[in-house]
């Protein structure tokens, strides 16, 4: 609603710099971090429950999303302090893979997990959390936000605002031909809401998402299936806890899988999913798809894995991962009794589809500020991404811009070669998305650089100085980084007998050495461990994390690799960095392809590099972005010598 409607019904609550409107992973993360930094900010949610609620799987982490906990941690954000707090089972992905693509997981226990968020908000200095549904917005004459409506006719003002309304937006579920309006875990949705954005020309869309049955673990059988223990050495997500002991695991999960039965009897019954009756119409994720999806693009695949995981230590509910669904409950007991171990499950929980309304992320700028509304930050699934850790990714950085927008500061705008986060968020503002995004490894062109273990030393430093990283947190970082510099350097100079050397070359399988290295080149060897060096170190050496450790190991192991893409990334960087003029009329620029046109006047990017990777603008598009900026520099510098010798004749 604009600001010039009757606002007089309204009941005025109060004024805030920044309103967050939902409480989930990405409502967190934003309204903690605008308020740690200074930030008088709101959080509203339609119930309290909901705060970072896990409504799909009791885990945080995984391939490639763990490196986004990791990162939001390094930023100053709670995600990786919070599942360190409430994880049940730990353990390390792709360990027989490379150090780039190693990936932190953790079962969470999901009532802990949302009682201690809800805790930490509670407790933050500047942050007020109310449960209220927002059902509009108030937009000045300006453009911008400015405040907020609710369902209970409440009104607030604010400077700034974060919408991070995740699947509750015009939340739709699905099981069977049974389709009513509602959001996940049996809350209710937000139609109002979304009505109006509709109404206010957001560029919104429909996407679907789902989640399977939980079952009651008494009634499953175990011995059927193959037990999936937790790590033995815990590794913490966040970097406050490293050289902590956070303690171990407190529980396991169980693998099992489909068979010819269960495809069967979801083949037989397919017409009544509600994916394949034509009932739902939004797009669902590529990389999480139903049971139902999976039997029926995969025909010739005879089994599926499934792993039955523990949603805390508090209850009996079981998440059996890998089955999510839109079909009957009364097809969901038929199938999920063909599977090991599940003959007999008790379903408490059935699975469903839901569909949700999101917004078109390529109407967001870089810094996730619309470019519809002024002051309008978007994070989480409203922006088209799926996943907890997506959400918390763009939560955090939304959060931090809606603070540095008030303080009049420039965005905190993360490059591709600098974090998953700034992949994620150029991927989505820049290329756009047709199902729900999911950030992959895959997707980032300098995976090397951006490890887990070094998302401190990659963001820590730069949220010191936009503001989002407490003293505390940095100062223990500088230490870290003076230990790990300190080892370096000492493993530069030490060296032993060549006697010695070679007899411990033999010992751990290592090819004998022709010259006697210092501990450094040793280390560069495939075979030789850091820890393996104790046993020839005769010096006191300091106490060390894992985390520095594999630090140490992998900057030396993968040097050659890590310069040659700190070389890719510098001279990429100087097209990266060439702004583009934001008033630009690119149909006015000769050479340019429609297709280039069309794209770029839509999308508007902020820099040659963001244009380079629009789909539908090609190299030679890009060069003759290029040629034009450079003759328009140039026609600058002439009008500016031009200028002053005009004065000085005058004079």
């Amino acid at each position: 609603m604009r600001i010039t409607d009757d606002l007089s019904e309204y009941s005025f609550m109060g004024d805030f710099d920044t309103i967050v409107i939902g409480a989930g992973h990405a409502g967190c993360e934003a309204g903690l971090i605008s308020a740690r930094m200074g930030m008088k900010t709101l959080m509203l949610s339609m119930n309290l429950e909901a705060v970072a609620m896990m409504p799909c799987n009791p885990s945080i982490g995984g391939t490639g999303k763990g490196h986004l906990v990791c990162e939001v941690d390094a930023l100053g954000g709670e995600m990786g302090i919070n599942i360190d707090k409430t994880f049940i089972q730990s353990k390390m992905l792709n360990t027989s893979k490379g150090p780039a693509v190693h990936s932190l997981r953790a079962q969470a226990d999901k009532n802990r997990y949302h009682l201690e968020m809800k805790k930490t908000i509670e407790d933050q200095e500047n942050l007020f959390l109310k449960q209220a549904e927002v059902t509009d917005l108030i937009i000045n004459d300006d453009g911008a936000v400015c405040g907020v409506v609710t369902k209970a006719m409440a009104r607030y003002s604010c400077r700034t605002a974060v919408m991070a309304t995740g699947t509750f937006l015009g939340g739709k579920i699905f099981i069977g031909d049974a389709a009513y309006s509602g959001g996940p875990s049996g809350l209710a949705a937000s139609d109002e809401l979304a009505d109006n954005l509709y109404r206010e020309g957001f560029p919104l869309r429909r996407f679907k998402t789902g989640t399977p049955a939980r079952m009651l673990g008494r009634s499953l059988d175990y011995s059927k299936m193959k037990v999936q223990h937790g790590d033995d050495q815990i590794v913490p997500f966040s970097f406050m806890n490293e050289g902590r002991d956070i303690g171990g695991n407190r529980a396991d999960c169980w693998l099992s899988y489909t068979n010819e039965d269960t495809h069967k009897i979801i083949l037989d019954n397919i017409h009544r999913s509600a994916m394949y009756s034509g009932n739902i119409t939004g797009v669902g994720p590529r990389y999480c798809p139903s049971i139902e999806d999976k039997v029926s693009r995969f025909r010739d695949r005879k089994r599926h894995q499934l792993f039955v995981e523990p949603e805390g230590l508090d209850t009996d509910e079981m998440y059996i991962q890998g089955m999510s669904t839109s079909l009957p409950e009364d097809v969901q007991e038929s199938f999920y009794h063909t599977i090991p171990g599940l003959e007999h499950g008790e379903i408490v929980r059935p699975a469903y589809a839901i569909e949700y309304d999101c917004i078109d992320p390529l109407s967001l700028r870089p810094s996730l500020e619309s470019k519809r509304v002024k002051n309008l930050f978007c994070a989480g699934q409203f922006n088209g991404s799926s996943g907890y850790e997506e959400a918390a990714a763009q939560g955090i950085i939304a959060g931090i811009n809606s603070a540095r927008k008030i303080q009049g500061m420039d965005p905190l705008v993360l490059r591709r070669d600098q974090a998953y986060i700034g992949v994620l968020i150029d991927d989505l503002v820049t290329k756009g998305t047709d199902e729900p995004y999911r950030i992959l490894t895959s997707r980032a062109e300098y995976r090397l650089l951006l490890r887990q273990d070094n998302a401190d030393q990659r963001l820590t430093p730069i949220g010191y100085a936009y503001g989002s990283v407490s003293q505390e947190r940095y100062e223990k970082y500088l230490r870290k980084q003076q230990r790990i510099s300190d080892e370096v350097d000492r493993l530069k100079h030490k060296r032993i007998d060549m006697a010695s050397m070679q007899e411990f070359l033999r010992e751990i399988g290592a090819p004998e050495s022709r010259d006697n290295p210092c501990f450094f080149d040793l280390l560069k060897r495939p075979e030789v461990r850091y820890d393996y060096l104790e046993r020839v170190d005769d010096e006191t050496r300091p106490r060390l994390t894992r985390n520095e450790i594999t630090e140490i190991e992998v900057e030396i192991k993968y040097a050659g690799y890590i310069e040659k893409q700190r070389s890719n990334v510098k001279k990429l960087r100087q097209m990266e960095n060439r702004r583009l003029p934001e008033n630009i009329d690119y149909g006015s620029i000769r050479g340019l392809r429609l297709e280039a046109v069309e794209k770029l006047n839509r999308i508007r990017p902020e820099t040659v590099g963001q244009a380079s990777r629009i789909s539908g603008v090609n190299p030679a598009d890009v060069n003759v972005l290029l040629i034009y900026l450079e003759k328009e520099s140039r026609s600058r510098k002439v009008k500016g010598n031009d200028r002053p010798e005009a004065d000085r004749c005058r004079d």
